[in-house]
This record gives C-alpha cells, structure tokens and sequence, in this order.
C-alpha cells in the first residue's frame, strides 16, 4: 500500500512544484504582465510578510468563525429537518415542491438581503454560509432515509421499536454515509460563501483584506491572500475527508479502500 501511496505523493509534488515554476517563468519572459500576474518569487515574499502581521491572523480567525459558526448551524438544522420531513408521515411530499423551488436560488442572490437585515457584521455572513450549506445536509439526510433497507425498516417495527430506536438503530446507521458526504460538502460550500460575504459586503475576515488589497493595487498581496484560502480550503476538505474514515471505519466502502 506504501508503494502507491508514495507514488502519489512524488507525483503531487512534481505538478505543483511545475506549476510554481510556471508561475514564475511566465511574468518573467513577458508573456503576461507583473503587474496583473507577479511571479511566484513575490507572491511567496507577499505571503511571508502577510504571516508576520498580526492583522492577517485576526481576519483568519473571522473567515474561520463565520464558516465554523454557519457551518454547525447547517449541520445541525440540516439533521433535524431532513429527519423530521422523512419520518412524519406525507411530510415530504408536502414540502418537496418548496424544497425545489429554495435549493436552487444562488446564495450570493440574498447578499442585499442579507445587509438590509444585518449590516456587513458577522450574521450576514452566517445567513449565507448557513442558507448554502443548509442544502447539501438536508438533501443528503433526504437520500440516505430514502435508502433504509424496507426490510430492516419492517424488521425493526415487528419487534416493537419506537420511532426514536428504528432511527438509532436502522435509519441512522443507513443515512450516516450520506450525512458525511454532505457534511464534507458543505464545508468546502461554507468556505466559498464566507470568503465571498467577506469578498463583497465588507465584513471582517480575508475576503475583505483581499478586497482591501486588491482597491489598493497591492497585487502580490492579493494573490497571497487567495493562496491562503487556497490552502485553507485544502486543509478543510484534508479534515472533512479525515473525519468521514473514522466515522465510517465500519462501512465497506471504507474497509475496501483501506484494504486496496
């Protein structure tokens, strides 16, 4: 197993040190301008001063809060929602049409909404993150109750489970794989909204520094900051992905790519 996961690795690190290379080569021979696009030598220099300033750790601890705030909040209702509309009986029937007629509406719509209501402070930014990632928890939560074995669903009744123990013991255990895989999504979601709320409306956090830098034609800055929501993003899917192995090391389909 060692041996392609190294493969790997060596083969990662090749394209993105390529990569870095071209980075830096284009700007150099004039094929695109340093001013729009500084080499790799400068946006590394940018990034190492922004991690010296005390500032850039304050507006990395507000873009952490907003997506680590909405994307509990979303979690959470997303759970409680998807289960309640699954087991109350033409519950989901009733509100499937409401459901399709919300999910697809672009979060980024309800930004004047969103500052009409709250300004550019931190809940306009969790009433984005929480309305984007909302959906890919409910719909996720709607899939995998859908995907309960009838039998096991029938077994469960005829031994005399309540409501509450067919959904710890039969339902749960079939949704779970689901729930993970929409939690893994709606994280990188949370992400993307949070740095655009921040982007956009102003408020506090690296979205708006790159705003900040961006008014004031301090390009490398600019592109260290996206380097860094970049590597943010990375490490948030690295997590999510972690999170999901555990929580499903009794799956098969984690057991099959443990044993592969």
């Amino acid at each position: 197993m060692s041996g392609p996961v190294l493969t790997n690795a060596a083969l990662g690190t090749a394209g993105l040190a390529g990569f870095l290379a071209l980075g830096e080569v284009v700007p150099r021979l004039g094929l695109v301008s340093e001013d729009y696009f500084p080499p790799t030598s400068r946006i590394v220099r940018a990034l190492v001063t922004e991690l010296g300033d005390g500032a850039f750790w304050t507006a990395l601890g507000d873009t952490l809060t907003g997506w680590a705030l909405g994307l509990a909040i979303a979690v959470g209702a997303g759970l409680v929602v998807g289960v309640l509309v699954s087991v109350v009986p033409y519950l989901r029937e009733v509100t499937a049409s409401t459901i399709e007629f919300l999910r697809p509406i672009p979060s980024v719509a309800l930004i004047p909404l969103a500052v009409l209501l709250y300004g550019s402070g931190l809940r306009s930014v969790l009433l984005l993150v929480v309305y984007a990632s909302f959906w890919q928890i409910l719909i996720q939560v709607l899939y995998g109750v859908q995907d309960v074995d009838p039998v096991a669903e029938e077994t469960a009744r005829s031994y005399g489970l309540g409501t509450g123990a067919r959904i710890r013991h039969v339902l749960w255990p079939s949704a779970l794989p689901y729930v993970m895989t929409g939690v893994r999504l709606a994280a990188a979601v949370a992400l993307v909204l949070a740095v655009t709320a921040e982007l956009v409306i102003g408020a506090p956090g690296l979205g708006a520094r790159i705003a900040v830098a961006q008014s004031s034609q301090a390009v490398p800055d600019m592109y260290a900051l996206v380097v860094v929501t970049g590597l943010l993003g990375l490490l948030i899917n690295v997590g999510a992905r972690t999170v999901e192995r555990r929580a499903l090391a009794w799956h098969q389909s984690v057991r099959g790519e443990v044993v592969a």
